[in-house]
């Protein structure tokens, strides 16, 4: 991952990561979170609503061991069907 100065991002692993997940109103984020994480520790907390109801954002927190366990979950989030 690059920041803004186009240095590569140094973590220690293992590290707690946190994820920003928006889906819309009627899905239930904890139901997706564990089809994802599976046993995996995480806290939730929902961080915002869309003005019109439509879609909520969360926080995702989670301890990740490595860059790809990192990079793996941040793409399994982002490909999920909702």
């Amino acid at each position: 991952m690059m920041g803004i100065t186009c240095q590569k991002l140094e973590l220690d692993y293992p590290c707690t990561w946190e994820y920003k997940l928006i889906i819309k109103n009627e899905h239930i984020i904890d139901e997706i979170v564990k089809e994802i994480i599976k046993e995996r520790k995480y806290n939730i907390n929902l961080s915002n609503r869309s003005k019109g109801g439509k879609f909520k954002s969360y926080t995702l927190d989670m301890l990740v061991y490595s860059d790809s366990d990192r990079k793996e979950i941040y793409k399994l989030l982002g490909e999920h069907k909702h």
